[in-house]
């Protein structure tokens, strides 16, 4: 079996969704829905759930997921959730505890009222995150190497880079849609 590469299952970086750190909250999710829906489901069985930010070099200086998206509806989410703290779990904290927090920090407080405002008021480059020396690969690395960084790092996605530039995006949804087509080819 030949070896496969990140290139072999990463998207191109010209069929992912793009905005610049000037971009609105509200152009970001224009963007990665455009992006959906211009999706090869063919080739591609998910559809994106990020976004990449460009400076105005073009250059990638963060990534914004649906989860982002929703932080950055609501801006006191900044006093308790930094890049220090944005993988913190809070899994086996009791709901009360949660709750609390809510309470503690005024999340939520107006739930959803203003969100036609705040989507195009709030820019994207006060809630992206900006991608970790762990996040890049090179094209021709092994999947057994992107597997792993995704598996140690917590990654959802990988950039990865050509010559030194963004080549495309090796997402876990289609690491794991190969795993799983390697399994179903199992006589087990």
């Amino acid at each position: 079996m030949e070896k496969t590469t990140a290139r072999d299952l990463m998207v191109p970086f010209e069929e992912y969704a793009t905005v610049s750190e000037e971009s609105t909250l509200k152009d970001a999710v224009d963007a990665l829905e455009k992006a959906q829906e211009e999706l090869d489901r063919k080739r591609y069985k998910y559809l994106h759930r990020a976004v990449l930010v460009l400076d105005n070099n073009n250059d990638v200086v963060g990534k914004i997921t649906q989860l982002d998206i929703l932080r950055g509806l609501e801006p006191n989410y900044k006093q308790i959730v930094d890049a220090s703290t944005r993988r913190l779990s809070f899994s086996g904290f009791s709901s009360q505890f949660l709750t609390s927090m809510m309470e503690m920090h005024s999340l939520w407080v107006h739930p959803l009222s203003g969100l036609c405002a705040k989507a195009a008021d709030v820019k994207v480059k006060d809630f992206m995150v900006s991608p970790t020396e762990g996040e890049f690969i090179d094209e021709t690395a092994s999947l057994e190497e992107a597997m792993h960084m995704m598996v140690m790092g917590h990654h959802h996605s990988l950039l990865v880079t050509k010559d030194g530039n963004i080549a495309g995006i090796l997402r876990l949804t289609d690491v794991f849609n190969y795993i799983n087509g390697l399994i179903n080819l199992c006589n087990v």
